[in-house]
């Protein structure tokens, strides 16, 4: 018999909570180490590649039907990952990519109500609403840093981020780390097809001779730290507590992102940027806690017989 879901954290694993957040929040500053010396689909396509090898003859393949893991890959590698990685290349800042990428889980929600006719609340209508006004602050303050092709491209990765959840969603109580090592077959190659028509052999060939050691260790921090560290361990969070004791820590994601990107690139944060990112917060906040806080006050004053 399934022990039930705990609804808090110990502190223990409120600290693993904490490193999964800090490893993927970081990892926007790892892009952009990566794509200044590799390609930047190269470089998506060596990220699931990684993934891939050795992990897929380690772990068994998820009971879900090939075209399912051929779709997740797909939208996930191709096209979450691979305009995110263009995207940092030198088209948006890896703290504001941080930030605009979170917008997935309005993307997740619109597509919901599209396909399988799940209603769309008014909170989330209003958590929409403030993400959106702080998407426009960036957009308003576009420079030879951030441009609007680059909130575009995160914006086209979010949407397919949001279109792999859907996938998985149809599958649901599947081990996520052999999921998303299984669906790496369906990543490479394409990302690999993409990058040979699109940056040519000349480019392949030059970053994988010339790279340093930095560069692949931030292609191999990839599968390492965000697939076998992070998704493994963030599934194991959620076979432990309920997914709205959890989900919230993932607003720390673009909190670390900004943070690491202005200590370790030197990404100047002005005003305009706190402002975006609470938008952007605020609309996430309303989002993920709004039912929860609902839950509470619903059983603190439970309505009259």
């Amino acid at each position: 018999m399934q022990r039930p879901l705990s609804t808090s954290l110990s502190l223990r694993d409120a600290l693993l909570t904490l490193a999964v957040m800090v490893v993927w929040g970081t990892n926007f500053v790892v892009i952009r180490i990566g794509v200044e010396h590799f390609p930047p689909l190269l470089f998506a396509c060596l990220r699931f590649t990684f993934a891939l090898l050795p992990m897929v003859f380690l772990l068994k393949r998820p009971a879900v039907p090939w075209r399912k893991l051929a779709a997740y890959g797909l939208l996930i590698g191709a096209g979450q990952f691979g305009l995110l990685f263009i995207a940092i290349k030198g088209f948006i800042t890896p703290g504001l990519a941080s930030l605009v990428v979170q917008s997935q889980s309005f993307f997740t929600i619109l597509l919901a109500a599209a396909i399988t006719r799940e209603r769309v609340q008014p909170f989330q209508i209003a958590g929409l609403l403030l993400a959106a006004a702080g998407i426009v602050v960036i957009l308003w303050h576009t420079d030879g840093t951030t441009t609007p092709l680059g909130v575009i491209l995160i914006l086209g990765a979010a949407a397919c981020w949001a279109s792999g959840n859907i996938v998985a969603r149809s599958t649901p109580n599947v081990d996520m780390l052999a999921y998303v090592v299984w669906a790496s077959l369906f990543a490479v190659p394409p990302l690999f097809a993409l990058s040979w028509c699109i940056e040519g052999w000349p480019a392949i060939h030059d970053g994988l001779i010339d790279a340093p050691l930095i560069a692949w260790a931030a292609a191999i921090w990839q599968a390492v730290g965000n697939v076998m560290f992070g998704f493994a361990l963030w599934g194991w969070l959620l076979s432990r507590y309920t997914a709205a004791t959890v989900a919230p820590t993932s607003l720390l994601v673009p909190v670390f992102g900004m943070g690491a990107a202005a200590i370790w690139l030197g990404e100047p944060l002005p005003g305009w940027k706190f402002l975006a990112a609470g938008l952007v917060l605020a609309g996430l906040c309303v989002n993920i806690l709004w039912p929860r806080f609902a839950a509470i006050r619903a059983a603190r004053h439970p309505p009259a017989a």
